[in-house]
């Protein structure tokens, strides 16, 4: 394919999610979402301080009201009425990110920062346990991903350009 000469290529969209601490966690972070194009994926990458070792489960959050703490930020975030699964399943909440490691610092998912589904002014959540990507026998494992309670939670907000 090629490309037109004197054609505007899309400006990129940037979000950020600063992560304040559940409780006494003392987990906080940084989340930065770069999504080049209307439906391209959205690069994600950021630094979370105070993790125990192992997974923890890391999910968009249906509300963006952090005026209660993390504790009632709502379901994840499935505007397609789809079940929960594993981030690089197609057939999946738009907020399951899957698991991150304590150690990790960077994963590339389909997260749209435009359009209707856009995840901004939503809530992001790491939890104190890792996700069980839909594959356990958890009675509610296709809502939940059975990760426990939130250890640190942030909203996603538009960086200004």
């Amino acid at each position: 394919m090629h490309a037109l000469i004197g054609a505007a290529e899309p400006t990129p969209v940037k979000a950020i999610a600063l992560l304040q601490e559940a409780g006494n966690s003392n987990v906080t972070g940084v989340v930065y979402f770069t999504q080049n194009a209307t439906g391209s994926h959205t690069a994600l990458h950021g630094i979370i301080q105070g993790l125990k070792p192992g997974l923890h489960g890391l999910h968009i959050h249906t509300s963006g009201d952090l005026s209660s703490g993390c504790n009632v930020l709502g379901t994840h975030y499935n505007p397609l009425n789809r079940r929960h699964n594993d981030n690089v399943n197609i057939d999946r909440h738009a907020g399951d990110l899957g698991n991150i490691q304590a150690a990790a610092n960077g994963r590339n998912f389909s997260i749209p920062l435009r359009g209707a589904n856009s995840i901004l002014g939503r809530s992001i959540v790491v939890h104190d346990h890792a996700d069980d990507l839909g594959r356990s026998e958890y009675e509610r494992f296709y809502i939940s991903g059975n990760a426990g309670g939130p250890v640190a939670c942030g909203n996603s907000f538009l960086v200004p350009r």
